[in-house]
């Protein structure tokens, strides 16, 4: 009898054939959250964005220090501070994000999760998997913050559910 096939458990092919994390969608979530209230003076706090997303507090602070720190978003100290976006920033494409919690390796990696995948050694779903990655891939390049936002904010499109 031999080894029976790990099937994602420790290579990461689920992940991959998912593409996204629940981390990066909570991150897309979150950004598109603080654009929907640009317009209100008031900065947005890390448990108002939390509860409004419907994600856990530790895992909003984590992705919210880590947009900041890539200029995703903007953060201020103090009593009136909180995290808020810019005009510019609702500009920049969605990809943006995703490349801050994914890495830059995101639209690039097999689907199965095989480090050696490529068109000259393919794996089995390479040739299908790389044109459904290359068309989200482009997806979130052309949409920009504020193209997912707008939806929101107008009541067509929602963030829970």
């Amino acid at each position: 009898m031999g080894t029976r096939p790990d099937f994602g458990r420790r290579t990461g092919i689920l992940k991959q054939i998912n593409m996204l994390s629940n981390t990066c969608k909570t991150a897309i979530k979150a950004v598109i959250y603080l654009a929907s209230r640009s317009e209100n003076p008031e900065k947005s706090g890390m448990k108002e964005i939390a509860s409004n997303i419907h994600a856990s507090e530790h895992t909003v602070g984590k992705i919210l220090q880590t947009l900041v720190k890539k200029g995703q978003i903007n953060s201020t100290k103090g009593p009136s501070g909180g995290f808020f976006i810019t005009e510019s920033q609702m500009n920049l494409p969605v990809s943006l994000i995703i490349e801050a919690i994914e890495g830059d390796q995101i639209f690039k990696g097999c689907g199965l999760g095989l480090s050696k995948c490529s068109a000259a050694h393919p794996c089995p779903i390479h040739h299908e998997y790389k044109v459904a990655r290359d068309l989200i891939e482009k997806l979130f390049k052309e949409r920009k913050v504020k193209d997912l936002c707008d939806p929101v904010s107008n009541g067509i499109a929602f963030l829970i559910g």
